[in-house]
């Protein structure tokens, strides 16, 4: 198949709540909006946001939502420093693995995101990757 680019749809419950949280606090841009729906740009694709989801107080386990939004940064730590300075709450600001070190923080709806670290280690690394 020839992909254009790859875009993720999120269906959400608290809709104003989540955009305002990925457009100011991980400051994603902004690519389109409609009536029930935002667009925000990433890297070779797109987030979409979309009404009609199912929210949670807390984050959802695999079983209410079996994937997870992975951000792949370099210098993991200051990312979440700038990030808590934006107000955004981590549920774990640092967890080790054989495959590599993340940070895990939830939507206003309790989706799982993930910031992971690029480095040789992890899952993701691209060889080309530097």
């Amino acid at each position: 198949m020839n992909f254009r680019e790859f875009g993720i749809i999120l269906f959400v419950e608290h809709y104003e709540d989540c955009i305002n949280f990925y457009k100011n606090g991980l400051r994603l841009e902004v690519r389109n909006v409609k009536d029930t729906l935002t667009t925000f740009e990433l890297p070779q694709g797109y987030l979409m946001v979309e009404q009609e989801g199912v929210g949670f107080m807390y984050e959802k386990n695999r079983a209410q939502n079996p994937v997870v939004l992975r951000f792949d940064v370099h210098h993991l730590e200051e990312q979440v420093k700038v990030l808590k300075q934006r107000g955004i709450d981590f549920s774990q600001e640092r967890l080790e693995f054989d495959w590599g070190t993340i940070a895990v923080l939830q939507d206003p709806d309790g989706n799982r995101i993930e910031l992971g670290e690029i480095n040789e280690t992890s899952g993701s690394y691209a060889k080309d990757e530097r």
